[in-house]
């Protein structure tokens, strides 16, 4: 056998070996002691913190589409309640391995750090690279949501500029309406223009005769506020979203009181007026009112005692929001025909049907502080896995730099938020969100053979919150994910491939550099460790 047939299987099993190459949690465990960041924070604060990441977009803005469907999909009417249920069931299982994890390994990153530990390096860069599209992109659906309301906030104060000098009017006239290329990004600029028989050429200006330009401004600036509020600190994080999630459960516990005075039993008939298969798909697009909970896990390692909060604040979390939801759907469908909703502001127009206009104001109110603690929570945990990625030699040392003041990871918090800023120039707000979903499928099929894993290669390590009925409930988190995933491939259609097409970019970006980096500062560490041993010997 020559030289060659001897090294090739070698060469192909090296590099395999370094592909599943795992980290131990004990290493893990060791590597926050050196990071230095601030543990403040309780399962009292996990909780507000997860109700921040998980009442917002979903219940302001996705219901109405689940409910009434759109042209691709039909909607499950008052059935809602039980894509709700499906939902939060689909949930519910890999919250409990979401738990067992972060109080066993209490490390920033979640699912990221707990691939790693389970799968090897090529599986965490993949499951981390997702979670940058969950959080990353779908922050920026966010934002430009939050724009929509602000305006339709604004507008809701018209009848009263009447009383308004003529100059003044025009002033405030154009405040409220200004150009839509200064509140959207093309596309959804572009359609708005032609839906009003506009030739959009007309109105969007272009650089250089050709590229056109978008600038959300509203949504940049809500990023970059934001992005400031984390920097400076995790509990000045945690008040600010404290102060958000109460205004918004004020705003809703005022809708669900006052609207179920108004609630007709014949609205709820039919209750499944489009079928079983409209409530399947529905609990696919209301999945996203549910994506946030996981958040909590990244911020394990700013957790005073993450081996009991942790757990309860995911746990808790859920459980809160799901009986939330459920009030919501039966006072909607309640209260207005399931097939007169109004699919851009569900909740408001419902109220509006009372003629409790008043209450409207403020359920905008609650839309927009709602938005803003999703905003906040969801790049709070785009930060911590891209901080664990950077610690884990993913990415360039200056990203896992900690503020020598504020001790929070600054350099790539700010590089996150003018990644989300740069996003709202042109990115498509639905598309966002069912890329958004894909991934968070992806995150909870992950954690739950994560879970399966350890429990088989690692049965004696201490795990201070277990995820009971095991391996029954891991499973089930896993085919119910899978069987919504099929789902949203078959109601997406074409736009189902860019989500594979975002792996491949991953894969490429990994080959191309994380594979190279790890390798190289391995045999830097390597020849670090053959010196010392050369010193100590020379010493003898």
């Amino acid at each position: 056998m020559s030289q060659q047939d001897v090294t090739e299987p070698k060469l192909v099993e090296h590099f395999i070996s370094k592909l599943l190459k795992t980290k131990n949690p004990d290493d893990m465990i060791a590597d926050t002691k050196e990071t230095g960041l601030n543990k403040t924070l309780t399962w009292i604060d996990l909780i507000i913190l997860g109700i921040g990441a998980v009442i917002g977009a979903g219940i302001f803005s996705m219901v109405g589409t689940a409910v009434v469907g759109t042209a691709s999909h039909p909607g499950a009417g008052p059935a809602l309640v039980i894509s709700m249920i499906i939902a939060a069931i689909a949930c519910i299982f890999s919250a409990l391995c979401y738990a067992e994890f972060a109080a066993m390994i209490p490390v920033s990153g979640g699912v990221y750090t707990y691939t790693f530990a389970t799968m090897g390096e090529l599986a965490a860069w993949m499951v981390g690279w997702v979670l940058m599209l969950q959080y990353t992109i779908g922050n920026i659906a966010v934002a430009c949501s939050w724009t929509g309301y602000l305006f339709q906030f604004l507008r809701g104060f018209e009848a009263y500029t009447t009383h308004l000098p003529a100059a003044l009017q025009g002033i405030v006239h154009h405040i409220m309406y200004p150009p839509l290329w200064l509140i959207s990004d093309y596309g959804s600029a572009k359609a708005a223009y032609l839906k009003m028989g506009m030739n959009p050429a007309d109105h969007i200006p272009h650089l250089f005769g050709f590229l056109p330009i978008c600038i959300n401004i509203p949504a940049i600036c809500i990023i970059a506020l934001v992005t400031y509020i984390l920097v400076k600190g995790i509990s000045e994080s945690k008040n600010m979203a404290s102060i958000m999630v109460a205004i918004k459960l004020l705003v809703i516990a005022l809708f669900i009181g006052v609207g179920a005075f108004y609630v007709k039993p014949a609205n709820w008939t039919p209750f499944m007026p489009n079928g079983v298969g409209s409530v399947l798909i529905s609990a696919f697009t209301i999945f996203f009112a549910y994506t946030g909970f996981d958040a909590i896990s990244t911020a394990a390692e700013e957790t005073k005692n993450p081996q009991r909060d942790v757990p309860i604040g995911i746990i808790g979390t859920l459980l809160a929001c799901t009986l939330v939801y459920i009030f919501v759907a039966l006072v909607l469908t309640g209260v207005v025909p399931w097939n007169q909703i109004n699919i851009n502001a569900p909740i408001a127009h419902a109220i509006q049907k009372t003629g409790q206009n008043w209450i409207a104001g403020f359920i905008s109110i609650g839309a927009l502080t709602g938005l803003t603690s999703v905003l906040l929570v969801m790049q709070l945990a785009a930060t911590r896995i891209l901080f664990a990625m950077a610690r884990d030699n993913f990415f360039p040392t200056i990203l896992k730099k900690v503020h020598p003041v504020y001790k929070t990871p600054h350099v790539i918090t700010w590089l996150v938020g003018g990644a989300m800023m740069i996003g709202c120039l042109f990115l498509d707000l639905n598309l966002a969100a069912q890329l958004c979903i894909f991934s968070v499928f992806t995150a909870f099929i992950m954690v739950c053979i994560s879970v399966l894993i350890l429990r088989k290669t690692d049965p004696d390590r201490e795990r201070p919150f277990k995820v009971p009925f095991s391996p029954l409930f891991p499973s089930l988190g896993i085919l119910l994910c899978g069987s919504l995933m099929c789902v949203a491939v078959i109601s997406m259609g074409k736009h189902a491939i860019l989500f594979p097409l975002w792996l491949l970019i991953g894969v490429s970006i990994y080959a191309g550099y994380g594979y190279k980096r790890n390798r190289r500062i391995e045999r830097i560490e390597e020849k670090r460790q053959q010196n010392k041993a050369a010193r100590e010997r020379a010493s003898l």
